[in-house]
């Protein structure tokens, strides 16, 4: 078997073509300027004072700088720009959806960030996820209901509703130890990657995850324990609104419950710890959504003698295991399936590696 011939089996359409080096340069790219863009974010959060304190909720014991979602932000932007430049008018398609999806971002980019230093009522952050949300109805990417009811079009947005912003707020719930909302991310930013490039209708998924892949994968040189820099609300809605919108993006219509199982499994450990938080909370007679709390499946973990960084790889191996099945119910075949999980744990492995050498230096 020769290169072009295992490109085609890896379901590249036109091994010969520049496509597939447009999306591999993307992944790179914002790789590389948020893995080096992080340091000077946080030298000067440092400065300013852009920093969680410690308190009896969170694991730092030192101030610890919050505004990695900016740097996340930058790269990713930054690679998105250079796609945009190498193939401008296979991206004229797609590029609509490419950008109602980074505005949608950057609003709660922004949200997060004022919330990060100066706090936002939890009403405002929600009716801003909802309103991010609606962008993405507005712009014909939705969860499709397919009922045969006058009630299907009304169905699809509350449905495409709940699922962005539940989403967004699982991964903002997960960042509460190093390295593992990142993590997690990474793992299912490649695992729907692998995906979306099998669809040419899912053009824009496969741009955006690329570029989101390689913004994590950059990050979590920095974010393995112990921390230099943590996402931040910013960083972590960002992560959830991209990773929620391009799970739709494409064509899923739900005819029946069991549509919506494959797009579940590639989130289902966010999914599973927030749901576990919102029951416990509720049965307890407690807000759900303003209660903090130590009762995520992390500090369940840790409180069993895990350290952060065993916690982090156990629930990393996790959520790689679902996402596997999740690529298998996609159709996808097993040569797919194990590239893809090699290649996340190889690359997974290379981020933790420069974290380790880093710290002996």
């Amino acid at each position: 078997m020769n290169f072009y011939n295992f490109l085609q089996d890896l379901g590249i359409a036109n091994p010969r073509g520049t496509g597939w080096l447009a999306v591999l340069f993307t992944f790179a790219l914002a790789a590389g300027v948020t893995w080096h863009f992080i340091p000077a974010v946080r030298s000067f959060a440092l400065k300013v004072g852009w920093a969680d304190q410690p308190n009896s909720r969170r694991l730092n014991r030192e101030p610890l700088p919050n505004a990695g979602g900016l740097a996340i932000y930058a790269g990713m932007v930054a690679a998105l720009i250079l796609a945009t430049l190498l193939r401008p008018i296979v991206l004229e398609a797609v590029l609509a959806q490419v950008l109602t999806i980074l505005l949608g971002g950057s609003i709660l980019v922004l949200v997060g960030f004022i919330d990060d230093q100066f706090g936002l009522p939890p009403l405002f952050r929600l009716w801003t996820q909802i309103i991010s949300a609606l962008l993405l109805v507005a712009s014909g990417t939705s969860i499709e209901v397919s009922l045969g009811t006058p009630l299907d079009p009304l169905l699809s947005t509350l449905l495409t509703v709940l699922w962005v912003v539940g989403i967004t707020n699982a991964i903002n719930l997960m960042d509460g130890m190093d390295g593992l909302a990142v993590g997690v991310s990474f793992i299912a930013a490649m695992s729907l990657l692998a995906v979306s490039a099998q669809f040419p209708t899912r053009a824009a998924a496969t741009l955006l995850l690329a570029a989101l892949g390689g913004s994590a994968l950059g990050f979590l040189r920095h974010n393995f324990h112990p921390s230099r820099i943590i996402l931040g609300d910013a960083g972590a809605y960002f992560f959830g609104y991209v990773l929620a919108a391009t799970s739709i993006l494409g064509n899923l219509k739900v005819s029946t419950v069991f549509a919506l199982v494959p797009p579940v499994l590639f989130l289902l450990l966010p999914v599973l710890d927030t749901t576990q938080v919102f029951v416990r909370r509720l049965i307890a007679g407690k807000n759900p959504l303003t209660t903090p709390g130590k009762d995520h499946l992390h500090h369940r973990l840790l409180a069993l003698g895990l350290c952060q960084r065993r916690a982090a790889l156990t629930l990393w191996t996790i959520a790689l295991l679902f996402n596997s099945l999740a690529m298998k119910l996609q159709g996808m075949s097993n040569l797919v399936i194990h590239f893809t999980t090699g290649s996340i744990i190889i690359l997974l492995a290379f981020a933790v590696w420069q974290r380790m050498r880093a710290m002996r230096r």
